[in-house]
């Protein structure tokens, strides 16, 4: 599946928040059906950085799901320029990253800190281009409206499986909740199966993300979406951090050796990310092509899937934040320890 995408950003994109959100970077609960879309265009300087290296084309892994999501028109345009695969699993990219076999990547936010450890500060982020994507699926009789109300009960959890962001994401809740009574099973961990073992068990909860939260609702009229983790992480955190779940990072050699071809990327991803949010329905058919989920799914799902392009301060921001928490909670799931100011691009 290569197509094109990436030319790895540059230093003037983040510091003008060229792919930022203008209105805060504030992250919309997937409860309201509005995803958070950058509103302000990439400054002009930036646009007088950029341009298409002849012979460069940069080579881009990322994760299949939101973040691919709303990089999707980006990578259906054909563009010599841009190499992308799309993988299952994100163990599947960070050995081509750390080995140079691609030059920037959408990982999950405590894994990006991890490869930035491993290589002694080999990549940088760029932006944040997801944030919170899990919700609690469950039948529609159960009354779930919160984390609290998981108490005693098992939950099927999803995505990356354990070890990984949601794990300590839903871990965290739960403690800030006061409700350590929970099973998380890991036991399917792909989302595939555990929407597969939604419609087995007419009693099962699961953490999914989406769109697969989505599909599950779709193809089962008995389940519910209750609640997003999102939501749950405004409401209960005091320290006014968001629930980031997708980074951009580049290797730092290469943005160093392409900052034209690093600078286009900013305006090509700010534009796709805009353009997924502003009409999903545009969206969908690019997204299926893909091999994500079918059209109808991935426009009811782009809505609640919260794609955002937050850059520059706002980006060290948010993401500083978020990792301090899962530091607190678990120093080995960033790596031991909090990156160094050079892990942020602004």
């Amino acid at each position: 599946m290569k197509k094109r995408i990436f030319a790895a950003l540059l230093l003037l994109v983040l510091i003008l928040n060229g792919c930022g959100d203008s209105g805060g970077g504030a992250d919309v609960p997937a409860g309201q059906g509005q995803a958070a879309a950058p509103e302000q265009a990439p400054d002009a300087s930036i646009a007088a950085e950029a341009g298409y290296e002849e012979g460069v084309a940069t080579r881009v892994a990322a994760l299949s799901g939101p973040t691919a999501m709303g990089l999707s028109l980006l990578m259906t345009a054909e563009n010599e320029h841009y190499d992308f695969q799309i993988y299952t699993a994100a163990n599947e990219i960070v050995p081509l990253l750390v080995k140079g076999e691609v030059d920037a990547a959408l990982l999950p936010a405590n894994l990006a800190a991890n490869v930035y450890q491993q290589t002694e500060g080999a990549v940088r982020v760029l932006n944040i281009n997801t944030l919170g994507v899990l919700e609690v699926v469950a039948p529609a009789e159960q009354t779930l409206e919160g984390i609290a109300d998981l108490k005693g009960k098992t939950v099927y959890l999803a995505a990356t499986g354990k070890g990984a962001t949601p794990e300590y994401a839903a871990r965290s809740l739960l403690r800030a909740a006061g409700t350590d009574d929970v099973t998380l099973d890991f036991s399917n961990p792909e989302p595939a199966n555990v929407v597969a073992a939604l419609a087995a068990d007419p009693e099962a909860i699961a953490i999914l993300p989406q769109p697969f939260a989505t599909v599950a609702v779709q193809q089962n009229e008995a389940l519910e979406m209750k609640f997003s983790l999102s939501e749950e992480w405004t409401r209960l955190m005091e320290d006014g951090s968001q629930l980031v779940t997708g980074v951009t990072v580049v290797r730092a050699a290469y943005l160093s050796n392409h900052p034209a071809a690093a600078a286009q990327f900013a305006l090509d991803q700010a534009e796709s990310v805009e353009a997924v949010n502003a009409d999903p329905a545009a969206a969908a058919a690019a997204i299926e092509a893909l091999g994500i989920v079918k059209a109808p799914v991935a426009q009811k799902a782009v809505p609640r899937c919260n794609l955002v392009c937050i850059s520059g301060e706002e980006m060290q921001q948010a993401l500083e934040a978020y990792l301090e928490t899962l530091y607190a909670f678990d120093p080995a799931m960033i790596g031991g320890e909090m990156p160094a100011e050079d892990f942020y691009q602004t």
